[in-house]
């Protein structure tokens, strides 16, 4: 399936949302989405981009592959693909996703983390650096870690369950002293519904082996790199996809507060 229409967004959205007809023009210091996080809750796990094409627009990022099967890391140019398994594979570049964020990955800042650092502490540590709330960030954490708590989902057949009913029987890994690389984005609080607001998070393995998304971390040794990013483009799904028939008007919080916890 080849990429559909770009959204029309609010006027406040505008100055840091390219606008087009066809697929943005890729560019170095973007955001590039596809699809929507609330598209994905309400099930819609069919590809919109393929991965070869996903590379045009990054070298890092995270997002999910056609019928939901596993957690997607994009890391330095190369896609993983995290199934149910937790088993880390290399897929073609035919593959398609449903959902996924890229960018091109240019360090802005760059901390060392203390020992012990939590997931929650992670995440009020990094807020209290950034110097804004309202745009978007690219995190690549690197390091060893004391643990780390992951998922992966099965892939899915259809008609497709909505996300909440999916991860409800996920598969959860668990790693102790563990060195690799966490790969995720910082989102804005206002991208609720298109993105997922606040941090979310996929892990790699440093052998490249294992991961999955990120459900809880303690750290050992590790040091976070920050890409600041203010131009968001966002491609949806065609008119021959289930997009096109759902209601996007009902708030889906909770159902997302299910699904990344």
């Amino acid at each position: 399936m080849k990429p559909g229409n770009i959204l029309v967004v609010p006027a406040l959205l505008l100055a840091i949302i390219g606008l087009s007809s066809c697929a943005p023009a890729p560019k170095s210091d973007a955001l590039t989405q596809i699809s929507t996080i609330d598209a994905l809750l309400n099930g819609v796990y069919d590809g919109v981009m393929s991965l070869g094409e996903l590379k045009e627009y990054g070298d890092f990022g995270i997002g999910t592959f056609e019928g939901l099967d596993g957690e997607m890391v994009f890391y330095d140019g190369v896609f993983y693909q995290v199934k149910a398994d937790g088993v880390a594979y290399v897929p073609a570049d035919s593959v398609t996703a449903p959902f996924a964020a890229v960018t091109f990955f240019d360090t802005d800042k760059e901390v060392p983390l203390a020992a012990g650092t939590s997931y929650v502490t992670l995440q009020t540590f990094l807020d209290g650096i950034l110097p804004t709330d309202n745009i978007f960030y690219a995190v690549e954490i690197t390091g060893t870690f004391s643990y780390v708590q992951t998922r992966s989902v099965p892939a899915q057949q259809k008609p497709y369950p909505p996300l909440a009913a999916v991860t409800a029987n996920q598969s959860v890994f668990e790693f102790t002293n563990v060195a690799g690389t966490i790969v995720g984005f910082i989102s804005p609080p206002y991208v609720d519904g298109i993105n997922v607001p606040g941090f979310h998070l996929h892990f790699l393995t440093a052998d490249k082996q294992a991961g999955g998304h990120v459900l809880d971390l303690q750290i050992s040794e590790a040091t976070a790199a920050i890409d600041y990013i203010s131009e968001f483009n966002l491609t949806l799904p065609g008119p021959d996809s289930d997009f096109y028939d759902l209601d996007l008007t009902p708030d889906l919080s909770d159902d997302l507060e299910q699904v990344e916890k």
